[in-house]
């Protein structure tokens, strides 16, 4: 089979994961999930049968999980910031930077760290922003876990967009 990412709704159209074109094709097989968008016209084939490819499931009944959160990492927060510096705007020799430094009881939070270049890390050094005289382009924030799906991710198709744009705020 194919590799491949399948966005997983719950029963109620809320996105919960993405998984396996495999995964989700067993789901289906199973009747434990219906199928709502197929892969552009590709198939799954067998000996004797050809299944279309899953790009979005619907479980068949609803599953209680627990909080999803984006787990923060260095690579998250650069995803989230687009991988450019929060003071400058520069792609290159990025770092991760501590708005209120740790030396001033800064903690390492989604609120907290902000994307920077080596540059204007080294500029700001142990100030806050405002006391090194630069500015942030955007606050930073704990993205949600579909928000983060939706723009972050790295892995977003256009099958799934009708079934993300409904929950905009995630």
């Amino acid at each position: 089979m194919r590799k491949g990412r399948v966005l997983v709704l719950n029963f109620d159209f809320s996105p919960i994961t993405v998984c396996t074109v495999q995964r989700a094709f067993l789901l289906v097989y199973l009747q434990k999930a219906e199928m709502l968008a197929g892969l552009n016209g590709n198939v799954l084939r067998s000996v004797s049968q050809s299944f279309p490819m899953p790009a979005v499931i619907r479980l068949g009944r609803y599953i209680n999980v627990p909080y999803k959160g984006v787990m923060l990492s260095r690579q998250n927060v650069f995803r989230r910031d687009g991988f450019q510096c929060q003071y400058c705007g520069s792609a290159k020799d990025l770092t991760l930077d501590h708005v209120v430094p740790r030396s001033k009881n800064g903690k390492s939070t989604w609120t907290n760290l902000v994307t920077a270049c080596k540059r204007c890390n080294t500029r700001k050094g142990d100030y806050t922003p405002e006391a090194a005289g630069m500015k942030l382009r955007k606050q930073p924030e704990k993205p949600s876990y579909l928000h983060f799906l939706r723009d972050h991710s790295g892995m977003m198709m256009a099958e799934w967009l009708p079934y993300l744009e409904l929950k905009k705020t995630g």
